[in-house]
């Protein structure tokens, strides 16, 4: 019954990592003539529609329980990341960006194992470092990587994993709040930037805009989901799999062809995902208590 949870959980989080690309690549394409704190705000109205709609649909409440300094912390981490990821891609190639967010899996399981004392064993950190090394094989990051912008993408990396692991802590929340409230944070802070070098958008472009947060919100839902049915450290290295679908949609939106570095680096981060899930199964290893899903 537990592996089955562990599998629903991986499921969902791969599924919420393809909705990341999407999200990066939509994201990386407006911030080429809005400011950050501009999309940050408008994807947030688009986000809070549908939030509202579900708040109704399910008779669900956006108010959230205790713990408060912890909810409040989520909510600035990942504004932050947020943030840092779309300036990022303002000054860096996506590839690059994208690099310093697959260290996240690394932060991820450290934090894991100091803070919520998930067992983590050596096994798990070698197939973690084995997809790192994958990623760096797949996208060549280039010498703009080591700019002043770069440090901006490493913090907001730094900061999606931070909050990923709070989103473990408070399994115990509805993800409808944690969600909706996330967003709220983002545009908290975009409405605070947003006049500072404001471009009024055309219809298309707000449609689209709104649609990243959209997109965003979706895969936030799953990842939450998902960080209630597995332990964050098991589902760290399939983090790695944006990889794989940032390919894909260089390949068809931008013409990126899939070299041969992109094809073994793939092959790579898989083997490092798959390895974990043998270890699971063939060892049985306990990488955490039984959970209740979240309603």
């Amino acid at each position: 019954m537990e592996l089955r949870q562990y599998g629903m959980g991986i499921g969902l989080y791969l599924a919420g990592v393809a909705l990341f690309a999407a999200n990066d690549a939509l994201g990386k394409w407006m911030v080429a003539d809005y400011s950050v704190m501009q999309l940050m705000l408008i994807r947030s109205v688009g986000a809070g529609v549908l939030f509202l709609a579900l708040a109704v649909f399910k008779g669900a409440k956006l108010s959230l329980p205790g713990r408060w300094h912890l909810h409040l912390l989520r909510v600035l981490l990942l504004a932050g990341d947020s943030f840092s990821f779309y300036f990022g891609t303002k000054a860096l190639p996506l590839a690059d960006v994208m690099t310093f967010y697959m260290s996240a899996p690394l932060i991820i399981t450290a934090a894991s194992a100091l803070l919520l004392k998930e067992k983590v064993g050596k096994q798990r950190w070698s197939a973690i470092l084995l997809g790192f090394v994958g990623v760096v094989v797949a996208l060549q990051p280039t010498s703009a990587a080591f700019s002043p912008s770069a440090l901006i993408a490493l913090a907001g990396a730094a900061s999606f994993a931070l909050a990923m692991v709070i989103t473990r802590t408070l399994r115990d929340t509805h993800w409808l709040p944690l969600v909706a409230w996330q967003f709220i944070g983002c545009g908290i802070l975009g409405a605070a930037g947003s006049p500072f070098g404001w471009v009024t958008p055309s219809v298309l472009d707000f449609c689209l805009m709104a649609l990243v947060g959209l997109v965003a919100a979706g895969c936030f839902m799953l990842i939450t989901k998902a960080l209630s049915l597995a332990p964050a450290s098991l589902l760290a290295p399939f983090q790695y799999s944006a990889i794989l679908w940032a390919g894909i949609l260089g390949w068809i939106i931008w013409q990126d062809p899939m070299t041969t570095n992109i094809i073994i680096g793939n092959c790579i981060i898989i083997c490092s995902g798959l390895f974990i899930i043998y270890r699971e199964r063939r060892l049985n290893i306990d990488t955490g208590k039984p959970l209740e899903p979240i309603p």
